[in-house]
Order: structure tokens, then sequence, then C-alpha cells
């Protein structure tokens, strides 16, 4: 079954048709001293420094990016950002796009865990200039020389740009098709792959996003802390401002990280206002166990209109853990809105975003991993609970079998295919897999478009109208003959025994001679001291759970310690990874620990 429409606005003809960037030029002129980016720096002072750019201010150092980066590039040659994420990051983005430069939204190479990303990304783009700062540059430098990547023509230091350069900046014209930026997707163990977004494809997606959040009461701001190298985050805090000149607050992910409350307080800050914000699950389960009564005293989140969770799977017991973490502090039941996306698609494609609680449904476990929706009332041992994401806003969603290309009915578990203004053409320098994403065509394709369809690798459902997402296609586990999603597997595991850390669970199969085998890690739950941990308890208690409510058994069960399972760029469970160093026996188990204390 498909969901969704095109908005008027985006077909050819419609006001939506203006690439984004050319929007800036507009709020500048029309409210120069309105607020634009707000940065909050809390290394310069632990209650945060507020530093803002009204929309004149901003339009004119972009443009004055857009001259330095003219000097030393020409249109279509890719600009790396390794800078942190301040208001140099977003100005060298805005320039970026002004100028014509292909911009490479990653990181300064200090931040820790990213480093084989960033050396992926960097050398796919081949990046003819690099923009940083003067602090990050040791970094850089020793980024360039210890590892075999192109060298640029030239660094450029961001905060060195002198602002009167945008005067001498002449508009050239855009079209829908330019290459805007590269945007590299997390990936696992392979190497990153460039998705390749046009300013046709960021303006579609941010008007399509607003569109779907419904932000129809006044005064909308925006606030972040999301990483400006990941798609949700340059959506939300760059993209969607310039959609009506509304104001953006943001900071960076470490500062979240070092204190998850700020991000609450951030939000709490803006009276008046409706704050609109968005956040992978993990986020809002770390702000949840951090929200104690005390910390949250004096806390008014009454303007928070909408929470987006999305970019991972999203667990019903977030949902529940958050609503009754931050009621007390004004949280309105409809404010979280569950969400579906990827950077195949520029980001968005469905949310929840209507203003009542997320809806889950109890369904038959066996029958949806058969590929049937069947609701379930019968008990957790029985049934899986699914989070609806909504529905699309401004392009299309379909529910195909991947084998025969035929859209599947209500009720049917299939691939997830997206067709809009707001998919990519395709990946950086790779045809082959390109034609594989973006090429999708349908079979029997009746009132939908016979193509072309982006086939995003998940398995879907549609039920009354909106999506319900059951998985990843690569991360399906065949035992037996039976499918098994892994998340499933892995909530039974977190739930066995206090010992395993909740959301830090990786199951996936290994081959075996007959059928596939299950393998299930699981970090160790710092709450539970070294001295009173019983192994052998723990892994029973997981095995025992599995058996009973998957009726599979577990070929091998391993303890690890805390931050131990891989994780993408974007949170997720990176299963792939921690497969790999399962098998190349690299992982920090807790049984090591403990000898290693005898």
């Amino acid at each position: 079954m498909a969901l969704g429409s095109l908005l008027p606005e985006l077909l050819p003809g419609g006001a939506g048709r203006t690439p984004l960037i050319e929007r800036l030029a507009r709020w500048a002129r029309e409210k120069p001293d309105a607020p634009a980016f707000t940065f909050v720096d809390y290394s310069l002072d632990p209650s945060g420094v507020h530093i803002t750019y009204d929309w004149a201010e901003t339009d004119r150092r972009a443009r004055a990016l857009a001259v330095r980066l003219r000097q030393v590039a020409q249109p279509g040659d890719r600009a790396a950002l390794l800078l942190p994420q301040t208001l140099d990051y977003m100005m060298t983005m805005l320039g970026a796009l002004y100028g014509h430069v292909v911009a490479v939204p990653l990181f300064s190479p200090d931040l820790p865990g990213h480093a084989d990303r960033l050396i992926g990304a960097y050398t796919d783009a081949e990046p003819a200039v690099i923009v940083t700062t003067r602090n990050a540059l040791p970094h850089v430098e020793k980024f360039l020389a210890d590892h075999d990547v192109p060298q640029p023509k030239e660094i450029v230091f961001a905060e060195e740009v002198d602002p009167a350069l945008g005067e001498s900046w002449t508009d050239e014209p855009f079209a829908f098709d330019d290459l805007a930026y590269l945007q590299y997707t997390s990936g696992s163990t392979r190497r990153p792959a460039g998705v390749e977004i046009t300013h046709g494809n960021v303006t579609a997606n941010a008007i399509q996003l607003w569109s779907g959040w419904a932000p129809e009461k006044p005064d909308p701001e925006l606030v972040s802390w999301l990483p400006l190298f990941h798609d949700m985050g340059l959506i939300a805090t760059m993209a969607l401002p310039l959609v009506r000149g509304d104001h953006a607050i943001y900071t960076d992910p470490v500062s979240f990280i070092m204190n998850p409350l700020r991000w609450m307080q951030l939000i709490a800050g803006r009276p008046g206002k409706n704050v609109y914000t968005a956040g992978p699950n993990f986020a809002y389960e770390y702000v949840a166990t951090s929200a104690t009564p005390e910390k949250i005293a004096g806390l008014d989140l009454s303007g928070l209109t909408t929470c987006l969770n999305g970019a991972e799977p999203i667990r019903t017991s977030t949902l529940s853990t958050f609503a009754d973490a931050l009621a007390p502090a004004g949280l309105r039941p409809g404010a979280q809105a569950p969400g579906y996306g990827l950077a195949e698609a520029t980001v968005f494609v469905t949310a929840a975003a209507d203003d009542a609680p997320p809806k889950t449904i109890a369904v038959d476990r066996a029958a949806l991993t058969a590929g049937e929706l069947r609701l379930d009332d019968r008990g957790p041992e029985r049934t899986s609970t699914l989070v609806s994401c909504g529905r699309p806003s401004g392009q299309l969603v379909a529910i195909v079998d991947p084998e025969t290309r035929l859209e599947q009915p209500d009720g049917r578990v299939g691939e997830i295919w997206v067709h809009g203004p707001n998919t990519a053409p395709g990946y950086w320098r790779n045809s082959e897999r390109s034609q594989d994403t973006f090429g999708g065509e349908l079979a029997e394709p009746g009132a939908l478009p016979a193509g072309p369809w982006m086939k995003t690798g998940d398995y879907g459902v549609v039920h009354e109208g909106e999506l319900y997402v059951t998985g990843r296609i690569k991360d399906l586990i065949i035992v037996d003959g039976r499918n098994h999603y892994p998340q499933d597997i892995e909530v039974t595991a977190q739930e066995a025994h206090r010992a395993v850390r909740p959301d830090h669970v990786a199951a996936f199969a290994l081959t075996g001679a007959d059928t596939e085998r299950l393998v299930i890690v699981a970090e160790r739950n710092r709450r539970v001291p070294l001295g009173r941990l019983d192994l052998e308890e723990v892994e029973a208690a997981v095995r025992a759970a599995v058996n009973v409510e998957h009726e599979m058994s577990v070929h091998d069960f391993v303890l690890i310690e805390p931050g131990g399972v891989s994780r993408t760029s974007s949170g997720k469970i990176a299963r792939a990874a921690t497969r790999q160093r399962y098998l190349d026996g690299v992982l920090p188990t807790t049984a090591a620990k403990l000898a290693s204390r005898k």
C-alpha cells in the first residue's frame, strides 16, 4: 500500500521551486535584525554563552565564505568541513551553497571514535579545499600526515574570513539539479557512501519536514544539539530555518553528552515560543534517566510543540519513560513524534506529528516474521510492539516485495520504497550502487509512478494508513527457515537480566552447516558491580528468555565491557561491525576483565 502525495508548491511552477539558499538573501532583506542562528558555547561558561547572528549578518558572512572558497576552488569542487560545530561551521555550509562549491560536512579529526569514517569519507570526496579553524589546525595537519589521503590545494580558516568580503559576491543562478553537498552515510563496516544531495533535494525536504511537523503556531524556533555532519542535524538546524526565516538555537553534541539536560534547558529557555526539536531514540532515553525531580525542578517544557524521534529504532519503553520523566516539567503527551528517514531521502520521510500520544500496536511475532501484521493482545511472550512512524508529507512511500517488485497491500510486510523530489540522484562516483538503490521500478505501478523509486533496505508495513518500520533487511536473522528481527531479540536479552545494559545489545547471525546460528553480544550494566556479577547466571537468563519468547537457541552469548558494542555516528547499533569484531576476537569481554583482577 502506498502513502502520501506530492506537495503542490514542490511541483513545477510552485513556490517551493526556488532553491533554499536563495531564501537567505530574502530574509536578510525582509528581517535583517531578526535572529537567525544562535550557538550556545558551554566551553566558555558551564551555563552557556549565547552567540547570535541575525539574518543580515548571516547573509554577509555566508557570502564572504563563498568569495573565499571560490578563490581556491571551482564550481563543483569539494570543500571538506573539518572544524568544530560552531557558527563558523554553519557559515561555511551556507557559503559553500552560495558559491556552488560542493560541501562535504565532516568534523574536526580530534573527534573521538570516528577516525575510520573520516578517512573513508574524506578520501572518497577528494576535496580541493579544507575549511577548519586555527585551533583545529594541528589535528588537521596530523590527519593529513598520518594517512594516505588526498592533499588539498589550500586550507581555509573560517574564523579569519573577513565578513566585508561578502560585499563583492555576485549571485549566480542555481538549478535544482545542481549538487549542493555530499552527505556521507554512517556505515558500519564498509566504506562510507557519499549521498549526492542537490539544491532541489534539500529545498524539498526542508519544506516537507515543515509541512509534516505542521508548525502553524506562531513564533516557531528550532533547538538542536545534533551533529551538523549528520543528515538529521544538518536539515533540522540549517535547512528548516531557511524555509520561513525562523530562529535556530544549537550547541555541539559533546555539550549534550556531558549534560543531557542542557537540551531540555535550552527548550525551556524559550518562553512564548513554539519549539521544535529532534533526536535519536538513545538521546531521549539518556535525558529520561537523567531527569530526576530535583534536576528538572523549575523547567517549563509546555512550549515544546514537537520532538521528533528518529534515525534509529524507536523503543516503546523510551517513549513512555521520557513522557513520564518530563511530564512534571509540562511536557505535553502529544509532543513526541516518532518518525522515519534516511540520508538517501535527504533525511525526512515520515513523522507522526498529529499532537497525539505516540501510537503503538502489539502484533503476533510469528505472523510478523512470516510477513503479515496481525494484531495480538496475548502478551509479550508471543507479541512484538511496533511504533507508528506516521505518514509522509510531499513524497510517496510504497511497501514493495523486493523480489517481485509488486506493491504490497495494507498489513503485508515488504521493503520500504520512496519516491519524491527529496530522494537523491545517487551516490558519489558509484554508478552501480546508485542504480541498485535509486533505480527501483514497480512491476505493476497502477496509479503510482513506475519509477524511479529509492529502495531503503528497510522492511516495513502499512496499517490504517500509517507506516511501521520492522527492521533492516540485511540484519534479518533466519534460523530453521524462520525470520527473526534482531531488535526484538535484543530487547528480550536486555530485559532478561539487570546486568545487561539497555540499548547496548547486538544480535546477529553466523553461517552454520544447516542453518544460521544466533549470537548475542551485550554490554555490562555499570550499575551491577563486577564483584557481584555471576556470568553464568546472566547467560542462563538470556538464553532462557530468548528460547521462551522466540523459540530459538542462542549459539553464543558474550557479555562485554561498557562501550564495546559498535555504533554508527548517529548512535545506531552497528551489528555488522560488532559481528566482525566478534569474529576477530577483539571484543572487550567481561570474562577477561574478571580474570585480570584475580
